[in-house]
């Protein structure tokens, strides 16, 4: 599975821009590594459908997309740090550890 995240405004805006997604192949990672994200993933799924994730739009917000590419099926996850639920945030988290 391969994971892109994507970092998007922020008072930094300037330094982003251009710059190409980072990119994450869990089979580089650990089982059990790789296996928590696919959990983070369905979990941050489930909870995008369920949580109101209005446009949250505040000024100098960041905006994040994590986009999961699992063989033929390609899953795209928006939040921004104004309507960012728990679980997005957790997948985030553990997504900038591994990526860094």
């Amino acid at each position: 599975m391969k994971i892109s995240l994507a970092k998007h405004g922020g008072q930094a805006a300037g330094m982003l821009l251009g710059r190409p997604p980072r990119v994450l192949d869990t089979g580089t990672l650990s089982p059990t590594a790789a296996e928590e994200i696919s959990r983070l993933i369905e979990a941050a799924r489930a909870a995008s459908q369920a949580e109101d994730n209005g446009p949250g739009r505040a000024r100098d917000a960041m905006s994040y997309t994590i986009t999961v590419e699992d063989g033929d099926c390609e899953t795209v996850l928006k939040c921004s740090d104004a309507n960012m639920f728990p679980t997005f945030a957790h997948l985030l988290g553990l997504l900038e550890r591994h990526l860094k």
